[in-house]
């Protein structure tokens, strides 16, 4: 077992390298999408649907429903980026039961990348509600003075975003990891079910956070919706 997916060679040429962190992430993405087209290829929108599609539609509609809590008014524009960040950590975790494989999670520049699309996302979302001028005036808000403020802000909280998905993935292998070498086998196998209920979690709390930045960023549109539709 590796502490880094990053340690697994698979190719090398001179600097270029194919590790496992690309193997694994990309073969996560070819999983997902083949999945997405598989499971919606015989979904109905008439009166009539199977018990798969009902399934289906309530767990959607309770993930909406987590969504709106949080903040976000119309959650349905937002289910198909937080939703994929939640099945990809997810998958990357469950995934682990497979011998040979090392999620990509445990990688810092896989954790990394995630927590940039977060950051992208924030003010994507927030110019999509807001408009360009009006989310570039919340960073001078209440004042010009607190704009570097607002930028660290943004920037800090990505930084803690990948470190702590990383910190939390990467320690779970590295204990699993020393316990396969001074335990017996049946020990570590019940470690790999704590790292598969720990993944998970870290994977929940890691889309709530990267939605609660959305609607930071969303925030003045959806108050100011709210408010429209009281009167």
């Amino acid at each position: 077992m590796h502490l880094s997916p990053d340690q697994m060679i698979f190719w090398q040429y001179g600097f270029c390298k194919l590790n496992g962190t690309i193997v694994f992430t990309w073969g996560l993405m070819l999983v997902l999408a083949a999945g997405s087209k598989l499971i919606t290829r015989n979904l109905s929108t008439g009166m009539k649907r199977s018990r798969w599609q009902n399934l289906l539609e309530i767990i959607v509609s309770g993930m909406e429903k987590q969504i709106e809590e949080i903040g976000l008014y119309r959650p349905e524009k937002y289910i198909g980026f937080l939703g994929t960040l939640f099945l990809f950590v997810a998958l990357a975790s469950l995934c682990t039961i497979i011998p040979g494989y090392e999620p990509p999670t445990g990688s810092l520049s896989t954790t990394a990348a995630l927590a940039v699309c977060v950051f992208v996302a924030v003010p994507f979302f927030g110019i999509q509600e807001q408009g360009f001028v009006n989310y570039l005036k919340s960073y001078v808000s209440p004042t010009f003075i607190m704009l570097p403020f607002h930028i660290i802000s943004e920037l800090s909280r990505t930084l803690a975003l990948a470190v702590r998905l990383f910190g939390n993935m990467m320690s779970g292998v590295m204990i699993i990891a020393i316990l396969l070498i001074i335990t017996p086998l049946i020990f570590p196998i019940a470690m790999t079910v704590l790292g598969l209920l720990t993944g998970m979690v870290q994977d929940y709390i890691f889309s709530i956070l990267a939605a609660v930045y959305i609607a930071a960023g969303t925030r003045v549109h959806n108050l100011t919706t709210e408010a429209e539709e009281k009167h």
